[in-house]
């Protein structure tokens, strides 16, 4: 589990053991859901997403690289994409090379325990009527789903390891996302929850050994 999953886990988990029922904001950076993006989609190789093909086909189209950035009350995402458009002959792509840059924008919405995004705008694509047809699609659906995140399910995950952490069985009893808003250079989440907390039942420790 990345670094990143686990503070932001532990955060919530010592609010709302030390005040339940109370709202808690979540300021989120891009870097964080750049890297969540990264990990739910870009996970082939060299962390390239195929539209067609893979990375042994003469004949492709793949994304890479993204980087997300807040823009007024939107979350934009920039890809790079790479094509080999055209007919595999023994082996061979014979066609065009296309390297546009391509952009999509959301806007961030909470869905009850997900942090998800809607309204999917693209902001910019290529010229290239039959690479559009691949990236529309892509940049429309496909990205924006990849970018959500289930905080409850996060945060259960990272719980379970809280008797050996703390002493302590921590349980989530319910979270809910209230709202989430671009504000400056983060994405600001306002989330209510109550985690209850119990004497953990550790293991006993092993008697030492005597001669």
């Amino acid at each position: 589990m990345n670094r990143i999953a686990i503070k932001f886990g532990l955060v919530l988990a010592a609010f709302f053991a030390a005040a339940p029922a109370h709202a808690v904001e979540v300021h989120i950076t891009a870097k964080a859901l750049e890297h969540t993006l990264i990990q739910q989609l870009f996970t082939g190789d060299q962390n390239r997403y195929y539209m067609r093909g893979d990375a042994k086909s003469p004949c492709y189209v793949y994304a890479e690289d993204p980087k997300v950035s807040f823009k007024d009350d939107r979350v934009v995402v920039h890809v790079h994409t790479h094509a080999r458009i055209g007919t595999d002959v023994a082996g061979k792509c014979i066609g065009v090379s296309l390297n546009p840059e391509a952009d999509v924008s959301v806007v961030p919405d909470a869905e009850g325990e997900s942090i998800g995004f809607r309204d999917a705008r693209i902001e910019k694509l290529s010229e290239s009527r039959e690479l559009n047809f691949l990236l529309t699609p892509f940049l429309s659906r496909k990205l924006p789903s990849a970018m959500k995140v289930n905080a409850a399910d996060l945060l259960r995950q990272l719980l379970t390891q809280s008797t050996a952490s703390t002493g302590y069985a921590l349980t989530l009893d319910s979270l809910k996302i209230h709202s989430m808003i671009v504000q400056n250079d983060s994405l600001v989440v306002d989330i209510d929850g109550v985690i209850g907390v119990d004497q953990g039942l550790l293991p006993p420790l092993p008697l030492p050994h005597l001669p």
